[in-house]
């Protein structure tokens, strides 16, 4: 079939509306003292355009609506799984289809089971539940992305891509028999949504047959990176993506997935796997925690729009404009002065924080303080990934670590907001910008030991 011409538009209608609340500046003020300059803890009816997350946040399909209504709700064997089964083994192709109700409990069920106290984990980049889940069962969890990722300016067009000398050294250090599985995450969210290369996906499984160690995906959002590899990476123009997501996840052994994002869906995972023991493992502690295995927490309902979701998502207009959408945000950033990590990723603008408040240190928390500053100017809220989220102690020296990049990620919810939305979102970046001078850090007030970044409570300090 011929993909249709590239007219810059969305490719649905709009068939429901929901008002957006419009605040004040003295109320969000006053709203952002209540939560602790803790954004996590707004509440939804005080923000305006809310970037926060595109996890569970999308606007479903009518066709995902129709599905709903057609939910089996039976406690075991629902019609539902199997037809969420099949869509799942269509794309992903693991023998073991396992649903949770978000990727957090996939991460939690199979670590719990084949993680433990001096295993090392690997990844392209670990995002924050991954390494929590990895960390609270005794492992270590490493970033071996690569060196370009780092640099925000950089344009390289994969920079989701693990470093395999890295990777290599990684495994030789902590021993290959320590080292139970490796991860690569597509696209790589911690690293500013940034896409991984089958090239560098198929070097990865190579390098990882020599010492016989699994690999698995993070999938979250597989079908945007199936996007990139089609558009930027030599040799794969014009190929279909639903084979090219085959083609990725044939090189693995496994993937955890939250279908909140390239589901489509507001709740729902699964856990894939073809390792029949690994899956007996899994199995009975899901029975145990989470349900019945044909429905793991999840009602009838839920599957099935997953399964619909999981197919909508490969469609070429969607992630056309899906993408498109984000570059188009990234534009009007770029055009007002605002500096964001380049290239644009597909589900999220990233604002270098530290290039956009050079005089804050990272022990003062320069994104948190950029993202609650982005609030009150516009009731915009976005989410810190950068010292407040992953700066730790080391374990040997206890010498506090900071991340090396300060970013403040600007979610899109998929199908949910419009040019208009987004040029409102560029008008408040750039008033923040023309003040930042003004801006100061942040200091902990209260803190959690696990997370910390969910339900921290901080206060502004002098710039």
């Amino acid at each position: 079939m011929t993909e249709p011409a590239d007219f810059g538009m969305e490719p649905f209608r709009i068939k429901a509306v929901e008002a957006i609340p419009l605040t004040t500046r003295r109320e969000r003020r006053d709203a952002l003292e209540k939560a602790g300059y803790n954004l996590f803890n707004l509440p939804s009816d005080a923000v305006t355009i809310d970037l926060l997350t595109d996890s569970g946040t999308s606007a479903m399909s009518d066709v995902q609506w129709a599905g709903l209504m057609l939910g089996d709700e039976s406690y075991a064997g629902s019609r539902n799984y199997y037809r969420f089964e099949e869509a799942v083994r269509g794309i992903f192709g693991y023998e073991h289809v396992i649903p949770t109700h978000q990727g957090r409990v996939a991460e939690n069920l199979l670590f719990s089971r084949v993680v433990g106290p001096g295993d090392t984990i690997p990844n392209n980049s670990h995002f924050d539940t991954t390494r929590a889940n990895i960390e609270n069962n005794g492992g270590r969890a490493v970033d071996c992305v690569i060196e370009r990722a780092y640099d925000p300016a950089d344009p390289h067009p994969f920079k989701g891509n693990m470093d395999l000398d890295r990777l290599r050294e990684t495994i030789e250090e902590a021993g290959p028999d320590n080292v139970p599985f490796c991860m690569l995450t597509i696209t790589n969210n911690s690293g500013g949504g940034q896409p991984v290369s089958l090239a560098n996906a198929r070097a990865v499984a190579g390098l990882l047959e020599g010492y016989g160690i699994p690999l698995l995906f993070d999938a979250c959002r597989f079908a945007e990176n199936a996007w990139f590899v089609r558009e930027r990476e030599q040799g794969q123009e014009g190929r279909d993506l639903g084979e090219i997501a085959r083609e990725m996840f044939g090189l693995g052994d496994g993937c955890t997935m939250s279908a909140k994002k390239d589901g489509l869906v507001n709740i729902g995972g699964f856990l894939a796997l073809n390792d029949d023991e690994w899956a007996e493992r899994v199995t009975r502690l899901l029975v145990l925690v989470e349900g019945f295995p044909t429905y793991g927490g999840l009602a009838g309902r839920d599957l099935e729009a997953i399964a619909r979701g999981l197919e909508e998502v490969l469609e070429p207009a969607y992630l056309r404009y899906r993408v498109g959408q984000v570059a188009s945000l990234a534009e009007g950033l770029r055009d007002a002065g605002v500096p964001i990590l380049e290239p644009p990723g597909g589900h999220a603008i990233y604002l270098d924080a530290a290039g956009f408040l050079p005089h804050v240190p990272p022990e003062e928390f320069p994104a948190q303080a950029l993202a609650c500053e982005l609030y009150l100017e516009g009731g915009v809220r976005g989410v810190e990934i950068g010292s407040l989220m992953f700066a730790a102690p080391d374990s040997e020296t206890g010498e506090v670590r900071h991340p090396r990049l300060e970013l403040v990620r600007l979610a899109l919810p998929r199908r949910v907001y419009t040019d208009a939305h987004l040029r409102y979102v560029v008008a408040a970046c750039r008033r923040v910008l023309e003040r930042r001078e003004e801006i100061g850090g942040m200091e902990i007030v209260d803190t959690a030991p696990v997370l910390r970044h969910f339900t921290a409570t901080l206060r502004p300090l002098p710039a």
